[in-house]
């Protein structure tokens, strides 16, 4: 699973050929969760309610590119790294 963003001490994370909803996985020290990313709420899991802040407001930011990764991942395509929120 390529990691595609890293800031903040959170590891935003896709799966080549993964499931819908588009979704990306995030993990921050040992907390795990699977956010959508049409509204970067999280399905599954759980993270600090700080971090989970911080992710909604960096999926409404790079929703466009996050979703550029998840067609590019359905496909078998090359993911590009994204820029987080520093």
């Amino acid at each position: 699973m390529p990691t595609i963003a890293y800031f903040l001490g959170i590891a935003v994370r896709m799966f080549f050929n993964d499931h819908d909803p588009p979704h990306f996985h995030a993990r921050y020290q040992g907390f795990r969760a699977r956010i959508r990313i049409a509204d970067g709420e999280i399905i599954d899991g759980k993270l600090p309610p700080t971090v989970a802040r911080v992710l909604k407001e960096w999926t409404d930011l790079r929703r466009d590119a996050l979703m550029r990764n998840w067609q590019a991942a359905r496909t078998d395509g090359s993911l590009e790294r994204i820029a987080g929120l520093e």
